[in-house]
């Protein structure tokens, strides 16, 4: 009998260390993810890129948050209490929901983290405001804030989100918000520890140390521009689904040198560029994803010449965007056909958007010759010249930008002169200030609702750096902003849509994709468009074959008896 049980233990030691191999890939409790880009900030009431973004995603939990089917489901929150009119929403918050330093999560941390974005100034206190989450008081905020005036306490206390109990929270609406559990899932709306942010002050979320989660993971080690780690988090009050006991994002990944890492076994994520789509394309690893970005042309109204509708008219008609996206980009990236993505949102009869507006894009050389002339008679012009900026640290907005400057080039009438500059200072300074022409740039999602693409066309929207002004489409939007029925705001938003294409206000080229290598053995990674990638649910499975024979070999040359045969093939299997 010893014998027996000895050869069970040696057996069950070589199952386990085969699943729980190291440095060849077969680790099933770590996941590995590559990012091209690095995490600059976790405080989720200033942070606004998306690395950022991810990695808030896996430490704190919001209200609401996404399931591995890419759902909006409850998370702090219990239940939601709607009032008879719409506008007031009471949230009766978990009791087992807890920081890491033990603290419960109440709805104090929430009522802060909400004012902490206004107090801060954060890129995404507008989404608090009209026509978004639309909270009572939190336009008045935002005005002020844009008016270059300081808040008081007063004026963030008058917001309308009220503190009834430590577990529940009352948030007042102008207007019904139709998507509003869709919002309260993005990290602007996450709890912030008021105890630990107020004692970091300007340090909160600005290493591993500074940052209380009450998420899926905990964050145990973060080296800016180079890795950031993450443990399970053992208190997570929904630890079920989590199957990862480690997670590691890589920063600053080069393309080529992602790439490298996946094949040795080291990653399991890998995004990758064009220059490399046709080496892996045939691969079991790679996959196209849809990352949710529109990439388009910001057009500078201010500027005579992009004023007139035929030049911009000529400019989107010049852009062969199939052969852009298939033969240089090459990532899975599709011709733009409207300003709002494939995937966003639904009717209410589950229609997506794009195919229910139609498309509003297509290439024809000819007629952008013939609308370029008629637009240089209507100015009197032989010719204009265009600046195309760019930035030069926002892969593949290079590329976007030179293939821009060589169709426009082919047009009789324009010259074109190249600005190359970085992504913040193309926003920040040059487009914030009127100092474009045409800047080629994107836009992601901040929630599943076309009104994140079609608040930038309204003539007051701090995002409108081109200074569009239509006030059919103003008063169209105030509309979608205040409408209850779901059927009449689809069709408000569909006609929105086709007034800021049919006048060109901007001009959509591609829907980013992204070509990427992924470990075939990794399953419920969920990836959605607006700006979410859940780590949660990630699980990792090992072909267990080869260890079901080698115990099968044993147990047979062992005689071993019944009982132990089920219990290691069981364990095998």
């Amino acid at each position: 009998m010893k014998k027996i049980l000895s050869l069970f233990l040696c057996c069950l030691m070589v199952l386990t260390l085969m699943g729980c191999g190291g440095s060849n890939g077969d680790d099933i409790t770590t996941y590995t993810y590559s990012s091209e880009l690095d995490i600059k900030n976790l405080d989720s009431s200033d942070a606004d890129d998306g690395c950022s973004l991810k990695a808030i995603h896996a430490v704190i939990d919001g209200l609401t948050k996404t399931d591995k089917k890419g759902n909006i489901v409850n998370a702090v929150a219990k239940s939601e209490e709607l009032s008879e009119d719409g506008l007031t929403h009471t949230y009766k918050l978990r009791k087992d929901v807890k920081w890491t330093n033990g603290d419960p999560v109440t709805a104090h941390d929430f009522a802060y983290a909400w004012q902490r974005i206004f107090r801060k100034k954060g890129s995404y206190y507008y989404m608090f405001a009209d026509g978004i989450a639309s909270i009572e008081g939190a336009q008045e905020l935002s005005d002020k804030i844009d008016a270059g005036e300081e808040l008081t306490d007063d004026d963030l206390n008058s917001m309308g989100v009220k503190v009834n109990d430590d577990y529940t929270l009352e948030v007042k609406t102008t207007v019904r918000v139709l998507f509003l559990d869709e919002l309260l899932a993005f990290p602007p709306f996450y709890p912030i520890n008021e105890k630990l942010a107020e004692k970091q002050e300007n340090k909160y979320g600005k290493s591993a140390k500074t940052i209380l989660e009450n998420g899926a993971f905990t964050m145990t080690n973060w080296e800016p521009g180079s890795v950031a780690e993450f443990e399970k988090n053992e208190s997570y009050y929904d630890q079920k689904h989590v199957k990862l006991n480690k997670l590691v994002m890589k920063l600053v990944q080069e393309p080529k040198v992602a790439a490298q890492a996946f094949e040795a076994g080291e990653t399991d994520f890998a995004p990758i560029n064009s220059d490399l789509v046709d080496k892996y394309k045939k691969d079991d690893s790679f996959k196209q994803i849809n990352e949710g970005y529109l990439f388009y042309i910001s057009v500078n109204f201010q500027n005579s010449d992009l004023a007139n509708l035929n030049v911009r008219k000529a400019i989107s008609l010049a852009i062969n965007r199939k052969d852009l996206c298939e033969n240089v980009l090459k990532d899975g990236s599709q011709v733009a056909g409207g300003f709002i993505p494939f995937g966003l949102a639904t009717s209410p009869d589950g229609v997506d958007f794009r195919k229910d507006s139609g498309n509003f894009t297509s290439y024809d050389k000819k007629k952008a010759q013939e609308s370029l002339d008629g637009g240089l008679k209507e100015l009197g012009k032989e010719q204009i010249t265009l600046r195309i900026t760019y930035g030069t640290d926002e892969s593949p907005m290079d590329v976007f930008a030179t293939y821009l400057q060589n169709a426009l080039s082919k047009l009789d009438g324009i010259k074109v002169e190249m600005v190359a500059t970085t992504k913040q200072d193309r926003i920040y300074n040059k487009q914030k200030n009127g100092d474009f022409d045409l800047a080629t740039t994107r836009w992601g999602p901040d929630y599943g609702d076309p009104t994140t693409y079609l608040t930038m066309g309204i003539s007051t929207n701090g995002n409108n750096y081109g200074k569009y002004t239509n006030s059919e489409l103003d008063a169209l939007m105030d509309k979608v902003a205040n409408e209850s029925d779901a059927n009449t705001r689809w069709q408000e938003m569909i006609d929105a849509e086709k007034i800021l294409l049919d006048d060109y206000a901007y001009i959509p080229v591609f829907e980013k994709g992204a070509a990427t290598l992924q470990n075939p053995k990794v399953k419920n990674l969920v990836i959605k468009p607006c700006r979410t990638i859940s780590f949660e649910y990630v699980e990792k499975k090992l072909k267990r074959h080869n260890n079901k024979i080698w115990c099968l070999f044993l147990i047979k040359n062992y005689h071993v008896d019944k009982l132990i045969y089920c219990i290691v093939y069981k364990y095998a299997k």
